[in-house]
């Protein structure tokens, strides 16, 4: 039976750099996969993008009323070489703490219906330490959950996403501020955090 996965860690901890591996690694044994993203995540477009400077455009972004499984289906059926779902070695989802609660158990069928692993990667907490839904479905649904980590200024093991905006720390505001121009962030452990939110 194909699993869900769920492999989360604080921003900055190579996810977007995992996908694009593991894309790669399936690709040199000749395999078919899918990569996706949520269309909220504006930076880079349509593109995966890794730190680390490597890219990849996306087969497809999700919009939040997508039926998961209804587009898998369509791009696996027209986006593969050798089409069919069958053929869909594996489904790669950048940024999955974006995606609605329906879309997990949506990516759930995929794997147990259709035999499709899929892979999400995604940060599990915002810059309050509040759950993203998707990221709190994902821990309740994969039958994999791996941690990636990254360290803090500090040397400790990072957690937490803490929001920059010119600079400074703050502690307020939507739950969703891509990383860019106005606002930016930094990973921190508990303690950094802690003493940054005062």
């Amino acid at each position: 039976m194909a699993k869900l996965y769920f492999r989360y860690g604080a921003m900055n901890s190579g996810k977007s750099t995992a996908v694009l591996q593991v894309a790669y690694n399936y690709e040199e044994r000749s395999q078919q996969v899918l990569i996706a993203k949520p269309a909220i995540d504006t930076k880079g477009d349509a593109a995966v993008i890794s730190r680390l400077g490597v890219d990849r455009r996306a087969d497809f972004l999700i919009t939040p009323t997508d039926n998961l499984r209804d587009l898998v289906h369509e791009h696996a059926n027209n986006d593969l070489i050798i089409p069919g779902i069958k053929n869909l070695s594996c489904l790669l989802i950048d940024e999955a703490q974006f995606l609605t609660r329906d879309q997990v158990d949506q990516a759930l069928e995929l794997a147990v219906l259709d035999g499709v692993p899929v892979l999400c990667y995604g940060i599990r907490t915002d810059f309050l330490t509040n759950g993203f839904p998707g990221s709190l479905r994902l821990m309740e649904l994969a039958h994999t959950l791996e941690e990636l980590k990254t360290i803090c200024r500090c040397g400790r093991k990072a957690m937490f996403n803490a929001r920059k905006f010119d600079g400074e720390f703050i502690f307020e505001g939507a739950q969703v501020a891509i990383d860019g121009v106005e606002v930016t962030y930094e990973s921190l452990c508990g303690v950094c955090y802690l003493n940054e939110r005062g």
